[in-house]
């Protein structure tokens, strides 16, 4: 089936399962505080480690309507996106009753899948890791779907109804943002007029903070957590580990009008680029990067002149934030130093392949609502980032186009260009 050019992607439905708050309120108004929500590490004893510190969510299965099977059957992070996927259907007002199934998709995105479940059924069925061979007898029943990501995507679609293409896409720290602008794909192409999409990831765990240890990537600033996360500071420490989720339903433009949906933002423009670089490391020059950008602005059919906003990837590592203000540059020449840019994992941490698709959600809200978040920690700027990082405090600005974007480990850089839905009333 040849895409129709005429078919426009919106966002109907938001949720957001973040570190200090549920939903896509408690998110947007942490986000917009300059508060920040990391701590030290509560899930289990993180002594032992140099980073101690992560931005946990306060989740209670039960209380966010799961039942007791659905919790021992599945993985945190499927938890927190069944949650999200419920909600966000719930914000887009669709009628369970009114969908065509096979027309509605899931696309689900996660970094590092079930690794609490994992990491916990190791310990179990290897005696605290001293059993080289280890016992299957302890093994739970569930297990196996801990093991297939893929597991996400079905949950979804069972909580949804969706008998559409059902994926999960696993490209890092950029799956929630590339599961985004596949699934709008998916609706742009015409097979589906309804896509369920986020990401998910709970990646705070024993072996996910070792391995974060052992490339000195996290923050060590164990006795100040609050302040921990810095993006683009010159203090800076390293990123400061997380959890959480958020889903997002994007709708085909005329389904969407036609039901009276309400519109927070149109998805215009998705790329995405691989540096065949390093696994880790980034080029300075952050060209991988402005090559995303500019397919994004391609295709959304807009001058770099016309955004209002960027969200930065703004990890809080040295070499990422200056490898972005060089994107930035790059793609958006003079107008790069008259763009607001901002990092909203200054407050919410970095969690890994959910960040993106919490971010795309900020971004619509910023769109929503005219208001841009802060970069919080922002008080000793570096230097060779000298854009304006709207430093601690949200700024009121038009934003009727918004750029986001996302860096991981793997060299993946992906791009994703917003703007306001037409004829909404500014």
């Amino acid at each position: 089936m040849k895409p129709d050019p005429g078919r426009r992607v919106v966002i109907t439905g938001i949720d957001v399962i973040a570190p200090g708050g549920q939903g896509k309120k408690d998110f947007w108004q942490l986000v917009t505080s300059g508060s920040t929500a990391t701590r030290r590490i509560s899930a289990f004893d993180p002594s032992p480690f140099r980073s101690q510190i992560a931005a946990e969510v306060d989740f209670d299965p039960e209380r966010s309507g799961l039942t007791p099977q659905e919790t021992r059957r599945m993985d945190r992070a499927a938890q927190f996106a069944v949650v999200a996927a419920r909600a966000a259907m719930s914000d887009s007002g669709i009628s369970p009753a009114g969908l065509k199934p096979e027309r509605v998709g899931v696309v689900i995105g996660t970094a590092v899948g079930a690794t609490v479940s994992l990491d916990r059924e190791y310990r179990v069925a290897s005696d605290g890791g001293r059993l080289h061979e280890v016992d299957h007898r302890y093994a739970p029943n569930h297990l196996y779907q801990a093991f297939v990501p893929s597991s996400f995507a079905t949950e979804v679609a069972w909580a949804t109804g969706a008998e559409g293409p059902g994926t999960v896409v696993s490209t890092g720290c950029t799956s929630g943002i590339d599961a985004i602008g596949h699934a709008a794909d998916l609706v742009r192409d015409g097979l589906v007029d309804i896509a369920v999409a986020g990401a998910t990831d709970a990646p705070i765990s024993p072996i996910t903070v070792a391995c974060f240890d052992a490339i000195k990537a996290t923050s060590p600033c164990n006795d100040d957590p609050e302040h921990a996360s810095r993006p683009f500071d010159a203090t800076r420490q390293g990123f400061v580990l997380a959890e959480g989720a958020a889903v997002l339903v994007l709708e085909e433009y005329e389904h969407a009008r036609r039901r009276g949906a309400h519109v927070y933002a149109e998805i215009a423009g998705y790329a995405t680029r691989s540096n065949a670089y390093h696994m880790t490391g980034l080029r300075p020059d952050g060209a991988e990067m402005a090559e995303a950008i500019r397919g994004a602005l391609q295709e959304a059919r807009l001058p770099p002149e016309t955004l209002d906003y960027v969200n930065a990837h703004g990890s809080g590592t040295r070499q990422n934030d200056r490898h972005e203000t060089a994107a930035f540059k790059r793609a958006l020449g003079q107008h790069a130093h008259r763009t607001p840019v901002s990092s909203i994992k200054s407050m919410i941490g970095h969690s890994l392949g959910a960040i993106g698709a919490i971010e795309v959600a900020a971004c619509a809200l910023a769109v929503e609502h005219d208001v841009i978040p802060p970069t919080a920690n922002l008080h000793h700027p570096d230097p060779e980032c000298d854009l304006d990082y709207v430093p601690n405090t949200a700024r009121e600005h038009r934003t009727d186009a918004v750029l986001t974007v996302g860096s991981g480990f793997g060299g993946f850089q992906s791009a994703m260009v917003l703007v306001a839905p037409a004829g909404r009333n500014r």
